[in-house]
């Protein structure tokens, strides 16, 4: 929880800088590429929370691996290396995409089911949570045919859990008590 935190407080920091600069997009950007490879590269992480790897190579690799970034991103992340702070990245990169989306009243919604969904019942289901929501529906959907029916959406900190299978856990659960 702490270096969530953190996290939040860099992230918060790097927003307030791009803003100024103008250059929010592109840092949003860099940090979406930055978390897509933390994300994807085991390596990549482990470099990132190496305590052996000296601060001036990590800086090097760092000006190596991000050659595109923006000039706002490359000091930032020197920053981070400099005060041993790394291995925060992904999170702070993380949560600098969340604080874009809340600037920009984008509310990212996953929406899980066991099936493909017809159109129809995406419209309604979306229909339903923009009633209660300010912003735009960011809307990302996984398939997951353990719910086995019925569907799970996830905002935030709120889940809605219509599938199949927690009704199932809950009927059992009711039954052995």
């Amino acid at each position: 929880m702490e270096g969530l935190n953190v996290a939040r407080r860099y992230a918060q920091s790097l927003i307030e800088l791009s803003n100024e600069r103008n250059s929010t997009e592109i840092v949003l950007e860099d940090m979406k590429t930055i978390l897509v490879a933390a994300n994807e590269n085991r390596d990549f992480r482990a470099f990132l929370n190496s305590p052996l790897i000296k601060e001036d190579k990590k800086a090097n690799i760092f000006d190596k691996i991000f050659t595109g970034c923006n000039e706002l991103t490359h000091k930032f992340n020197h920053l981070l290396i400099k005060n041993k702070r790394e291995y925060l990245l992904p999170l702070i990169a993380e949560q600098y995409i969340v604080k874009v989306n809340e600037q920009k009243g984008i509310v990212p919604v996953t929406l899980t089911s066991a099936t493909e969904l017809s159109t129809k019942v995406r419209e309604d289901i979306l229909a339903k949570l923009s009633k209660n929501i300010q912003g735009t529906l960011e809307l990302k959907e996984t398939i997951d045919p353990s719910l086995i029916g019925g569907f799970v959406v996830k905002m935030g900190d709120t889940k809605i859990d219509a599938s199949v299978a927690h009704q199932l856990a809950k009927m059992k659960q009711q039954l052995l008590n």
